[in-house]
């Protein structure tokens, strides 16, 4: 009696120790790593699939306390760069490229959810009271709901760990389980030294000195000939670029071409039940650093980030800048008909109705 008494007694330990781990044990795990963290920076891939395209950037993540934050997202496919900045003194998307920076009067990013950032993913979970766990031979995966505003295809996100609670990577899913959105973290630094001056505006400015205009005498003259010569590259939109998606009952009535102090602009106006107006032109690069004040969201696009107002959508994608804008539409079209742009090469004629 004695015997099996023991021999119960240790199955019943061996079994009470081997079994699944409790979701409620890796949320913990987890909300103590982002609550602990003073600083991080998080490096890795992302890629934005849109049916059969798939846009795939470089992504840099950096957080300090209290409310810091620096995104630096880099299109693998045209280098375009562009950096998400947070500080004390609001949000910015800075496109060093063209010396230019958006300022807006935003929440970001806690009034979304964000793939790349730890505190985002922790509250779509704490969020959740439905969330479920998984476990395989390597990984936790955390499932969890989403809020993208703007977007209601993507619904519900897998967030996976490994078993030292390491983040490996988090899949955005649509409603009919395709990934959407997918990054990977190659490494997170949960101890980085950061300060308030790894988050300056002006440090983003491009360095080149034709575009800051910090050019000594004996470069004046070849930093004037590489601005005429891109401004003689650039002005000219090549093809006008006509969007795949179109509201029902919404039809191109106007196509013009005005030339401006910076080269040819195309005015698109189309008319009907949902009437807007596409503006389209070379993008060029300021000669001093310029914010443009937005009364919107930071937005992201298949290629780009965009800034997201009311009526209006303002990106640049491929060396032209668009700016869309309609009364009607909901932003959920304003973003179905810019992503119809982006996600194709080319679409270079559309009947004019009259």
């Amino acid at each position: 009696m004695k015997k099996v008494g023991l021999i119960s007694l240790l199955l019943l330990l061996f079994t009470s120790g081997c079994g699944k781990v409790d979701v409620s044990k890796v949320r913990e795990d987890f909300e103590s790593q982002v609550t602990k963290t003073k600083s991080y920076v998080l490096k890795g891939n992302m890629e934005i699939i849109n049916n059969e395209d798939t846009y795939v950037y470089s992504i840099e993540a950096s957080f300090l306390k209290d409310d810091y934050y620096k995104v630096k997202l880099v299109n693998q496919t045209n280098n375009h760069e562009q950096v998400i900045l947070k500080n004390k003194d609001g949000v910015y998307v800075v496109t060093p490229s063209l010396n230019k920076s958006f300022k807006f009067q935003s929440e970001w990013p806690n009034n979304s959810s964000q793939s790349y950032l730890l505190a985002s993913l922790l509250n779509d979970v704490k969020n959740d009271n439905n969330g479920t766990l998984e476990e395989t031979d390597k990984n936790y995966i955390l499932n969890a709901t989403v809020n993208y505003p703007n977007n209601s295809e993507l619904v519900y996100e897998k967030i996976y760990f490994d078993k030292s609670m390491n983040l490996q990577k988090v899949e955005v899913y649509s409603n009919d389980d395709v990934v959407k959105i997918k990054v990977d973290v190659k490494s997170l630094d949960l101890k980085a030294s950061l300060d308030e001056d790894d988050f300056v505006l002006e440090d983003l400015i491009s360095e080149d000195c034709c575009s800051t205009n910090t050019c000594d005498e004996a470069n004046e003259n070849s930093c004037e000939t590489d601005k005429n010569s891109e401004t003689q590259n650039t002005s000219i939109i090549d093809q006008i670029i006509y969007p795949l998606y179109i509201p029902s009952e919404t039809y191109l009535t106007s196509k013009d071409v005005v030339a401006t102090d910076t080269g040819d602009r195309v005015i698109l106006t189309y008319s009907g039940n949902k009437s807007f107006v596409l503006v389209e032109e070379k993008a060029t690069s300021s000669n001093e650093f310029e914010i443009i004040p937005v009364y919107g969201e930071p937005t992201m696009l298949n290629d780009t980030v965009a800034a997201l107002q009311s009526n209006s959508l303002y990106w640049t994608s491929n060396n032209v800048e668009y700016y869309l804008a309609g009364e009607d539409l909901s932003s959920e079209e304003l973003l179905s008909i810019a992503t119809s742009l982006t996600n194709i090469d080319i679409v270079t004629s559309q009947t004019v109705e009259k």
